[in-house]
């Protein structure tokens, strides 16, 4: 009798790895993400940025933001973030070669690449870190109340997006290269870069390449006029980004992945086309509008009329007429004569046709009982347009009030200044020397007005009268302290004061 044994059958060859566990690379992500967001370099960064962000904001444009400026405030901090994240991510992803413990990763159910995807997430949770911080100093300056104008959601977009940039280099760098001192040497290269293309390529394209491209901004512009091409900036940060990422998984072992495949040929196809957009420079019809804007800004504004002052300004200035009126009530209140009901017409003025980094001084207007007053607001702005506002009170209109040289001048600076809290710190404040004795330049939107040092003098004793003796003393002789060609003298001796000593020639 034989017996007949069976055997089962051979399994069939495995011809395709297993599929990843995305429980596995979620479950992965949080730790690293808890690890990278608690590495010592990571807390240092976000630790100096927040603190530094807050002692900032708390000062900022002198408590009267333009968004369209505040937006772009929130680039440069976060650039810290992102080398922090660099350096410690690139160290996080060499952990197991620092450990020796590669080839026990090796036989896990995760495969190389799924740990590379679970590292670029935690690279991601820090760039929303970041996103939070951006949102918040932004929401900081936009419910001050004086700020004006709308801010860009591409320029807000670049902080995180810097961040998340930084991160891909660091990971894919790891990748590439398992030395530990590669993430440094990039960090200086990337230092190195930034200050290369700051220095030589300011006005050019190629510093748009780098993840910040923020202009100082001397002139506050509608936010219409600006001109930055913000979103394609943020297409290109964000394709570069992404192209970093899916290389990281590819290099990884995810070669054979379609998906990290297509993510790259996209990212990079967005890089490409968001570079070629941004090196295009500012479109034609911001350049006309530019123009139009400071040649017949009157083309453009809306203007209310408060008692005997209309104030005209760009629709986005609208809520600061307020501001302006109280200046200007300020100045009218201390005036003799028919000045303090005299019509006038304060009229919003910029120069935008040279950009936002341009300096030039308006023309000053010559309609009569026309003032000029600027976009930005607060701090020395308030006491410089009082200045305007009293020359034109006094002389007439801002052209007659840049060319004054008599004793004029010191009634002007005396109508400016001595509503003001502070009046002898706001004349150091509107001085280009930043001076209260002797001769200087008086800061203005147009034609500076100068000072001798015999008018300084006497403006000083004037100040430092009681406000009430002094401003009888200014009504009761308005019409002598106003007259054409008055000399400083005279005015001394209606306004009952000594003589000054000082020299009293105009520079």
């Amino acid at each position: 009798m034989t017996t007949a044994t069976t055997t089962a059958p051979a399994p069939a060859p495995v011809t395709s790895p297993p599929g990843v566990s995305w429980a596995a690379v979620s479950a992965l992500a949080r730790f690293e993400t808890r690890k990278l967001l608690t590495r010592v370099p990571v807390l240092v960064a976000f630790a100096v940025y927040v603190a530094w962000t807050v002692w900032r904001t708390r000062v900022s444009f002198d408590g009267f933001p333009a968004l369209q400026d505040a937006d772009r405030a929130t680039q440069d901090g976060p650039l810290l973030v992102g080398l922090a994240v660099l350096l410690s991510v690139n160290q996080a992803v060499l952990r197991s070669r620092r450990h020796d413990t590669e080839r026990h990763l090796d036989v896990l159910v995760l495969p190389r690449w799924g740990r590379t995807v679970a590292h670029l997430l935690s690279v991601g949770a820090a760039a929303l870190v970041t996103a939070v911080c951006v949102g918040g100093q932004f929401a900081w300056e936009a419910l001050k109340p004086g700020a004006i104008g709308h801010g860009s959601p591409a320029e807000l977009l670049v902080g995180p997006l810097s961040v998340l940039l930084l991160g891909g280099f660091g990971v894919l760098l790891a990748r590439l290269v398992g030395a530990a001192f590669a993430a440094p040497l990039l960090i200086v290269l990337l230092l190195f870069l930034a200050t290369f293309l700051s220095g030589f390529a300011a006005d050019g394209w190629t510093r748009w390449l780098m993840p910040s491209a923020g202009e100082y901004s001397v002139v506050t512009l509608p936010s219409g006029l600006i001109g930055r091409p913000a979103a394609w900036h943020a297409l290109y940060l964000g394709g570069f980004a992404l192209a970093l990422m899916a290389a990281a998984v590819l290099v990884s072992g995810g070669a054979r992945l379609r998906t990290a495949q297509a993510a790259v040929v996209g990212a990079v196809a967005l890089t490409l086309v968001g570079a070629v957009g941004q090196s295009r420079g500012v479109p034609e019809a911001t350049t006309e509008a530019r123009v139009r804007a400071s040649v017949t800004p009157e083309k453009l504004h809306t203007c209310v009329e408060r008692d005997a002052t209309t104030y005209c300004a760009f629709p986005e200035w609208g809520p600061r007429t307020g501001d302006w009126a109280r200046a200007v009530d300020d100045v009218r209140a201390l005036a003799g004569g028919d000045a303090r009901n005299r019509p006038l017409v304060v009229r919003q003025r910029v120069e935008a046709r040279y950009g936002l980094e341009a300096d030039s001084t308006l023309a000053p207007l010559t309609r009569p009982g026309e003032v000029t007053v600027g976009t930005a607001w607060g701090g020395n702005r308030v006491p410089e347009f009082a200045v305007a506002v009293a020359g034109v009170l006094v002389t007439g209109s801002e052209a007659t009030a840049g060319e004054l040289c008599d004793g004029r001048t010191v009634t002007v600076m005396w109508l400016a200044l001595a509503g003001r809290p502070e009046p002898v710190a706001d004349l150091r404040r509107v001085r280009i020397d930043d001076s209260d004795t002797g001769s200087a330049i008086v800061v203005s939107q147009t034609e500076p007005l100068q000072m001798t040092s015999a008018q300084t003098e006497l403006l000083r004793e004037l100040l430092e009268l009681p406000p009430e003796k002094a401003a009888a003393k200014v009504k009761a002789g308005w019409a002598e302290l106003t007259a054409p060609k008055v000399t400083t003298d005279r005015v001394a001796k209606v306004l009952g004061l000594e003589k000054p000593e000082g020299e009293d020639e105009c520079l």
